[in-house]
């Protein structure tokens, strides 16, 4: 009796935990095309049926946040003029659900993977394809099957996949030796099957929704982490501004308790530093207030998790702190200031941060100090 009801308990664990972390594969080769309806980028929606007329259908599942992917841009777009007037439709589509995407996968974008970032990539980057959300219910990416991105999926003019796997063999355009994906629709074109019918895939791990509860225990986990508040001096702070030995990207954010914007903001300076935390940056929190007020500054500080670097003047002097830190300061909280390892200062800002505006500073200057693909 207890050996049966140990077998039935580990028949449900079984089932619980592929019900908890499904493992979806890709489409078979041979296989018809899986229909599909999702938004695009430019505000139609696609399916299929909108491909009919080419002889070859590309779909590759792709996104925003992927470094791997990013490499692959312009490569993407490449094959679309060089195949479009051939007769082969490209078509991209974005698998990953966004509440997926954990804070610390997205050191290398300014953008996330909802749609309206999707529009905004491919307007910024003019994308000369369309580009697909399936993020929502991943109905379509769930059939197919990516493995990661980016993946791609070719279909002859049946609509039975003909090739699966990789655009080349190299993240660096340099190291390229096999353009699987070229050859796989040269081939189809002149009507003979791909010598080499599927690849391995390399990129980011597909971001399936049920992977948001990892996401959440993430984030639990980084509330844990500890809180502390220093004492800055004016040497201390004017060393903080001139950067010159930490080898980082240095965000420094002047705020105060009572200071409306400065409180409305902080969550997501705290969520910029979890952005790019993994990468060579840091967020240092300069509390703009007495030294006597330490404690209320604490407690703010422990409410809203800055697990960052924290100080406070220790001086009652602010016109000094100001002078030490950015004499180009005017004294009005919030301030920013973005700094290079060199000591430059890349973004100066006093007032509401643009935090799109922000990423799109700290991006290129953590890829000055260590590019991806890594060279």
């Amino acid at each position: 009796m207890k050996s049966l009801l140990c077998l039935v308990w580990i028949a449900v664990l079984t089932v619980r935990l592929a019900a908890e972390d499904p493992h979806y594969e890709p489409l078979a080769l041979g296989s018809p095309a899986p229909d599909f309806r999702l938004p695009g980028v430019d505000g139609k929606t696609y399916s299929l049926a909108d491909f009919a007329q080419s002889p070859v259908l590309a779909i590759v599942f792709t996104c925003n946040h992927c470094p791997t992917a990013q490499a692959y841009e312009e490569r993407l777009k490449q094959l679309v003029t060089d195949y479009t007037n051939r007769g082969v439709s490209i078509v991209a589509i974005s698998p990953n659900s966004p509440a997926a995407v954990r804070l610390d996968e997205l050191g290398y974008t300014d953008l996330g993977d909802d749609l309206p970032d999707m529009k905004l990539r491919a307007q910024e980057r003019h994308y000369n394809f369309p580009y697909l959300f399936d993020g929502e219910t991943e109905a379509t990416s769930i059939q197919y099957g990516p493995a990661a991105t980016p993946h791609v999926f070719i279909f002859d003019n049946d609509r039975k996949l003909r090739f699966r796997g990789r655009i080349d063999d190299s993240e660096r355009p340099d190291l390229v030796k096999h353009q699987d994906t070229r050859a796989a629709l040269d081939a189809l074109l002149a009507g003979k099957a791909p010598d080499v019918a599927e690849t391995k895939v390399f990129g980011c791990s597909t971001k399936w929704a049920y992977k948001a509860d990892s996401g959440k225990a993430w984030r639990e986990k980084v509330k844990q982490e500890p809180v502390q508040l220093e004492t800055a001096s004016g040497d201390g702070l004017r060393a903080l501004r001139e950067n010159k030995d930490s080898g980082k990207v240095r965000l420094i954010n002047v705020w105060a308790t009572w200071c409306g914007p400065c409180v409305a903001e902080f969550d997501e300076l705290i969520e910029t530093n979890l952005r790019f935390r993994q990468r060579d940056f840091e967020v240092v929190t300069v509390a703009a207030q007495f030294p006597d007020e330490k404690d209320d500054v604490a407690k703010f500080l422990k409410k809203h998790h800055s697990g960052v670097r924290n100080l406070l003047f220790g001086e009652t002097d602010k016109y000094k702190m100001a002078e030490a830190l950015d004499p180009e300061w005017d004294g009005a909280l919030p301030h920013t200031l973005l700094v290079a390892p060199n000591g430059k200062v890349l973004y100066r800002h006093t007032g509401d941060v643009d935090f799109l505006e922000l990423r799109r500073k700290i991006v290129p200057a953590l890829d000055a100090i260590k590019p991806w693909p890594a060279k």
